[in-house]
């Protein structure tokens, strides 16, 4: 029991030594498989990339309909006379960006393993790779949604924010989130198939469950602490300051959503590390 304690312990503490000495190692296979991942995406198509800057504006010209001509939705303080349509759907847009960073590497890695079977059985193959690969596909096209929210808050307001330099440390707690969720949803989908279903429901509901349509002061207060135990809650509050509001993140909760989104992936690793083994019993 002690020995197994020592064991567990140990692969907390240089389980990430590892893995980071590991990566490095193998950086210019995640480099080449994600930008596979990148070309592959619209291969076939015949407006190709470009895909990439029509499905983003489309689901935001919906969005801002809906909520905001339909529904009569409102921001708060950040909306001002005269532009509450655009300034509504740029703020809108800053926290879809980063929902859909999640909900697009969930949704993908729990199939991550599952497609690529041959990796598993014929060759050997760091499979941990394969969901930071998938993640930074995604990432990727997440910075093309960006650039197309700075040039729409530069046309319909004329200035940019002054804080846009700390967006790579905003994204932090989000690809710490996203790691975590995919190394552990990749090997859990190898076991039970049907968890991509399950996933693909919760993210629906977890979409209305944060602040992506609506600002956090107009949930009541009572249930504004169940709000506040969601990692989206701030990363989207957080998203929307540096790249609209001009504001510094809020940095004790940066802080803290980091440090436990990072444990969340150190484990999410442990996990796949665990499991990786039988993945060929089950393919």
């Amino acid at each position: 029991m002690q020995a197994g304690a020592d064991l567990n312990a140990a692969s907390i503490f240089f389980g990430p030594l590892i893995a980071i000495r590991k990566w490095l190692r193998y950086r210019e296979l995640i480099f080449q498989l994600t930008s596979r991942e990148i070309s592959h995406r619209y291969r076939g198509t015949y407006l190709g990339v470009i895909w990439s800057f029509i499905t983003p504006l489309l689901m935001l010209l919906i969005y801002t309909f809906v909520f905001s001509t339909i529904f009569q939705a409102r921001w708060g303080d950040y909306i001002h006379p005269g532009q509450g349509m655009p300034q509504f759907a740029l703020t809108l847009y800053a926290g879809l960006i980063p929902f859909v960073v999640f909900s697009e590497s969930v949704n993908r890695a729990s199939t991550v393993i599952l497609g690529v079977p041959n990796y598993v059985k014929k060759i050997v193959f760091p499979l941990e790779i394969l969901p930071m690969v998938a993640v930074g596909g995604i990432l990727v096209h997440s910075l093309i949604s960006i650039g197309i929210l700075i040039v729409l808050a530069y046309v319909f307001t004329g200035t940019g924010s002054y804080t846009f330099f700390l967006l790579p440390l905003v994204y932090i707690p989000l690809i710490f989130l996203c790691l975590g969720l995919s190394w552990f949803l990749a090997a859990l989908g190898v076991y039970a198939r049907d968890i991509r279903n399950g996933v693909e429901i919760l993210v629906q509901m977890l979409m209305f469950l944060s602040p992506v349509f609506y600002p956090v002061n107009m949930v009541p207060k009572q249930l504004r602490t169940v709000l506040g135990i969601n990692p989206l809650t701030s990363i989207l509050d957080n998203f929307r300051r540096v790249l609209l509001w001009n504001e510094y993140p809020d940095w004790i909760l940066w802080g803290i959503w980091t440090a436990v989104t990072l444990l969340l992936a150190l484990l999410g690793y442990l996990w796949f590390m665990r499991t990786k083994d039988g993945f060929t019993n089950i393919l």
